[in-house]
């Protein structure tokens, strides 16, 4: 028995790791697993895509390995590296004791010795993989979180998909390492660029809009327990005007449960002009959606 038995079940334990998925979010997840397929989460900032990975490993009781993505990300920072200085380490090691021995290095035979496994650096997808390849098929695999895959280049989409194409990497030096029972991985992207349709296309889809109020309010109720049904029905509808703001960087709901818990960190109970003036800094994150923000949430200029 899995967590992914079925998509109800699914739902309900990741509820019980304080995260609250759609019916038909659950489903896709349960088939990502099944049909062994990524899942391409896309959607504004804030709204789970990360939180889902990481509530997907706690609840599977697998291992979280993250990518976070970058302009420049090559495949010595996503797939595999070579530990250089425990190279060199190891050569002069063999240099001391040949020379105490008055023999020569070997050279051939010492390039095949720095290219065994000991010396390989396993990134992000080459952990993955291997770790795959160490649970049996119902055992609890890792999930592989590769995270704002937009901000790479087009260069790591093709990358990405020759690993994902057969569950494996190739390292010229010690052949293929691969996985019958692959990862659960996700992917996400705030679509800050369009990303290549052949890798669109192996992957299974989720669009993240932003919850409804009465959702938004059950998922603050999981991550800040101690705060009062009324507080967290304030802070849901402030969000919810600052969206409708025009702000550069709206808040989603992980800067709306970032305000929450500013509020009762502070031991503030109510949502008045003096607890926003207070907390605000828990939910902007431009100096240009001050004014609008202010304004929308009536904050006066003496309580800034």
């Amino acid at each position: 028995m899995t967590i992914f038995d079925d998509p109800r079940s699914l739902a309900q334990a990741l509820e019980r790791v304080g995260h609250i998925v759609a019916p038909e979010l659950a489903t896709t997840c349960v088939l990502a697993q099944r049909l062994g397929k990524p899942l391409l989460c896309e959607g504004a900032p804030g709204v789970g895509k990360t939180s889902l990975a990481r509530a997907l490993a706690r609840a599977s009781g697998g291992p979280l390995i993250r990518l976070q993505c970058h302009d420049g990300l090559d495949a010595s920072q996503a797939l595999y590296d070579w530990d250089f200085a425990k190279q060199i380490l190891h050569v002069r090691t063999i240099e001391a004791a040949s020379s105490s021995a008055g023999e020569r290095i070997n050279a051939p035979h010492l390039d095949d010795e720095l290219h065994q496994r000991e010396f390989l650096l396993a990134r992000p997808i080459l952990q993955a993989i291997e770790g795959s390849s160490q649970v049996g098929a119902d055992g609890p695999r890792p999930v592989l979180l590769i995270d704002e895959i937009d901000r790479a280049g087009d260069e790591f989409d093709a990358l990405l998909l020759e690993a994902l194409a057969d569950w494996s990497v190739t390292v010229p030096e010690l052949g293929t390492i691969s996985t019958e029972t692959p990862p659960l991985v996700i992917l996400t992207s705030n679509r800050t660029r369009d990303l290549h349709d052949a890798l669109r296309r192996r992957c299974l889809y989720q669009w993240f809009d932003q919850p409804d109020a009465e959702v938004e309010s059950t998922i603050l109720s999981l991550h800040v327990p101690d705060a009062s049904q009324s507080l967290r029905l304030a802070v849901v509808d402030a969000a919810n005007r600052l969206r409708t703001a025009g702000l550069l960087k709206p808040p989603g709901t992980a800067e709306a449960i970032d305000w929450l818990r500013a509020l009762r960190a502070l031991d503030l109970d109510e949502l008045d002009e003096p607890s926003i003036a207070a907390t605000l800094s828990a939910v902007l994150k431009d100096a240009d959606d001050l004014a609008p923000a202010n304004a929308v949430l009536s904050v006066t200029e003496a309580r800034r």
